[in-house]
């Protein structure tokens, strides 16, 4: 078949021939019919990608490449922020977001052993989990109901002289008070991590201006999970606007070595052998000199390649997420007498990631979604419900030592009890949208 061609010649005829498989046997819809699974997300994807990844693996680099760089400059475009930098997961961002703040490259600033973070128990486990691993304590504070985001009004009393940073994420991508939470911040002179892997496009108008969530503090993070707002399959995103704390982000991604070259092109500070740095001798190899304790968590070029071709589509997933959600809430106003319906934070566009309800007094959430489920619907519960009720805590509980709570964390214990949410992803049409409310009205009627 090649015989007569060249080398671009028969690339060209293989991804012709992927994108014509691709729209013959994926993505074949259907009318949706009443009863149909519906899951709470899914991959939104067409022939482009399909072919991003072929023409990626037909390079065979494999490893971060071209398809890396052109994704961390879009990315970062579309965020409006200068530095961008592609990991393999987001709870490897977190990890990042978090070991970037215990550099010594930040002085006083540095995040050591002992210190304390403010967090939520409300959440995912990889938000707080660096934090645990690392020796620091996580301080955890309730949560405010519809909104399901951080109780700023318990912030002071978290604050400590150990406090260094608040890490905390944007829930089902209904941001928490950034206005809140930003000036708690400087006035105490602590960082700000925003988890911002549930909540990518959304946006929050601060001191006049709107900008997106995970850009407003310190250090933001993304997820690029199936189920998330685009995906690449694994995959996850740190930024920040800081150029020292970019540095540091890269260090601790690329094996914590001190050398800033890009794979593949040494020598590029002219300085590669003439310094010396620690106790090692004058003109060690700058490419192994190490100033933190890293890891390897760089995406492949194949993975980045599927992200270059989601971020295009990205601002039409946000559109039909807002759309999916508005109507779902809609569509289940005349059940608030029994349910809560989730509330988006003021001075805010939610870039939704889900749809919560919590339950009334006299509403069963285990019925309720036993009963949505039998009728195809997926749910979820949010995450852990309340992270230190579970297993990986017994340790801790039992000897009341490596973490703090402030107050009784009710409405978290309450979200862990009486809350399930369904999905608003953009592959959902107005039937599905409107079979899922009606599914949840009759099991909640069914009830009374």
């Amino acid at each position: 078949m090649f015989e007569q061609m060249n080398e671009k010649e028969a690339r060209e005829q293989i991804l012709s021939m992927v994108a014509a498989y691709c729209d013959k046997y994926h993505n074949q819809k259907k009318p949706f019919e009443q009863g149909q699974r519906i899951p709470y997300a899914s991959r939104v994807y067409d022939h482009s990608e399909m072919v991003n990844l072929v023409d990626s693996s037909l390079e065979f680099w494999l490893t971060s490449g071209r398809y890396t760089d052109q994704f961390e400059k879009e990315f970062a475009n579309y965020l409006n922020v200068p530095f961008c930098s592609l990991v393999n997961s987001g709870s490897s961002a977190n990890l990042i977001a978090f070991m970037t703040l215990t550099s010594p490259l930040l002085g006083e600033r540095q995040v050591k052993r002992g210190d304390e973070v403010i967090t939520v128990a409300a959440g995912f486990p990889t938000t707080v989990t660096p934090v645990i691993q690392y020796g620091a304590v996580p301080v955890f504070v309730d949560v405010t109901i519809p909104q399901y985001n951080i109780d700023v009004t318990k912030l002071e009393e978290a604050y400590s002289e150990k406090t260094k940073a608040v890490m905390i994420a944007h829930t089902l991508g209904n941001p928490f008070d950034l206005t809140a939470v930003k000036q708690f911040c400087d006035r105490h002179n602590l960082w700000l991590v925003e988890d911002n892997c549930d909540a990518l496009g959304s946006k929050y108008e601060i001191d006049g201006e709107e900008k997106f969530t995970g850009t407003i503090g310190d250090i933001g993070t993304s997820s690029f999970y199936p189920p998330h707002h685009m995906t690449m399959g694994e995959g996850g995103a740190v930024y920040t606007k800081n150029p020292l704390l970019h540095r540091i982000i890269r260090s601790f991604r690329d094996w914590g070595r001190d050398c800033v070259c890009p794979s593949g092109r040494d020598n590029l500070c002219g300085h590669r052998f003439d310094k010396q740095y620690g106790e090692l001798p004058i003109g060690y190899d700058h490419k192994y000199v190490y100033s933190h304790f890293g890891y390897n968590l760089k995406a492949t070029d194949m993975q980045a390649a599927i992200g270059c071709a989601q971020i295009v589509k990205f601002p039409s997933f946000v559109e039909r997420r807002i759309h999916n959600f508005n109507r779902l809430k809609d569509a289940l106003r005349d059940c608030e007498d029994q349910l809560i319906l989730p509330e988006a934070c003021p001075n805010s566009q939610p870039s939704w990631f889900g749809f919560l309800i919590t339950g009334k007094e006299g509403v069963s959430r285990n019925k309720v979604v036993q009963y949505v489920e039998k009728q195809g619907v997926q749910t979820r519960m949010l995450f852990s419900g309340n992270l230190i009720k579970h297993p990986c805590f017994d340790e801790m509980r039992a000897s009341n030592q490596g973490y703090r709570v402030v107050g009784s964390l009710e409405n978290t214990d309450r979200i862990m009890n009486d809350t399930f949410w369904v999905g608003v992803y953009p592959g959902m049409t107005d039937e599905m949208i409107d079979y899922m409310a009606k599914i949840i009205k009759e099991a909640v009627n069914s009830q009374i």
